[in-house]
């Protein structure tokens, strides 16, 4: 039987979080945050085997005026088959973020299994003088196995205008072309880091390649966006936890690599 459960969170200024709502697989738990400034951390808990087939499931964050939010998880999220005749599970996240706010959404790795089908769309919608770190990694399937078909489409909105809207498909239900030179040329780890801060107007990056498999590019917005491919995960954070060093907002807190987890 599918599953269908919305987990939601809600985050003010003062550090608080009055809303912290977990559904079904989607176990939320407020861990330690640390920084100079009344900033909340919250980590996803699976709580059973999901998404499967058929399964729609929904993560909502809103970050209220000029409060401060991480949000992680404690481990990656594997898609997985389900049952014959179930149809492709569904994922939604949908972040609001207020003026002078500040969100970090920072996931562990989305891994598409052999046989599943996934498909994940991302909609966040910002204020004018929101702030806004957000990370995407996509594994295709785990070591040595044949990848699911995964569908990922990421939408941005900063104050009502499109500042960003993307979508990748991968995998064997995918149309052809996805594993060839101009997309992921046979590597199975892909991602993206967005940095949406206003320092950017008056300062906007550079574009430029990372390495042999990532670039950065300035986006109108003001914002900077990393793309980057990998032979696998370890290869791929690597690349943008360098990336978000460099990038990230000054002064703000940004969880190690290994705090991910705590």
């Amino acid at each position: 039987m599918s599953v269908h459960a919305t987990a939601r969170i809600v985050a003010e200024r003062n550090g608080t979080l009055p809303v912290l709502e977990s559904d079904g697989p989607l176990a939320l738990r407020r861990t330690r945050a640390t920084g100079p400034h009344p900033h909340a951390r919250v980590t996803v808990v699976g709580a059973m085997s999901a998404p499967l087939g058929g399964d729609r499931l929904a993560l909502e964050a809103t970050v209220r005026d000029g409060a401060r939010l991480t949000v992680d998880s404690a481990a990656a999220t594997v898609a997985l088959p389900g049952r014959a005749g179930d149809g492709p599970a569904h994922y939604d996240v949908r972040l609001t973020v207020g003026d002078d706010a500040e969100l970090r959404w920072l996931p562990e790795q989305l891994i598409a299994a052999h046989g599943s089908a996934l498909r994940m769309r991302t909609v966040v919608e910002l204020a004018a003088t929101a702030r806004l770190v957000l990370r995407e990694e996509q594994i295709l399937g785990r070591y040595g196995e044949v990848p699911g078909t995964l569908t990922t489409r990421l939408t941005v909105h900063r104050a009502g205008r499109p500042l960003l809207d993307q979508e990748l498909s991968c995998g064997p239900g995918a149309p052809g072309g996805w594993d060839g030179a101009a997309v992921l040329a046979g590597h199975r780890a892909v991602g993206q880091l967005l940095v949406v801060d206003a320092r950017f107007g008056d300062r906007p990056v550079a574009a430029r390649a990372l390495g042999d498999t990532a670039v950065v590019t300035p986006l109108a917005g003001p914002a900077a966006l990393v793309t980057a491919v990998a032979p696998d995960a370890l290869r791929l954070r690597r690349v943008l936890d360098d990336a978000l060093a460099e990038l990230a907002p000054a002064g703000a807190a940004v969880p190690a690599v290994r705090d991910l987890a705590a």
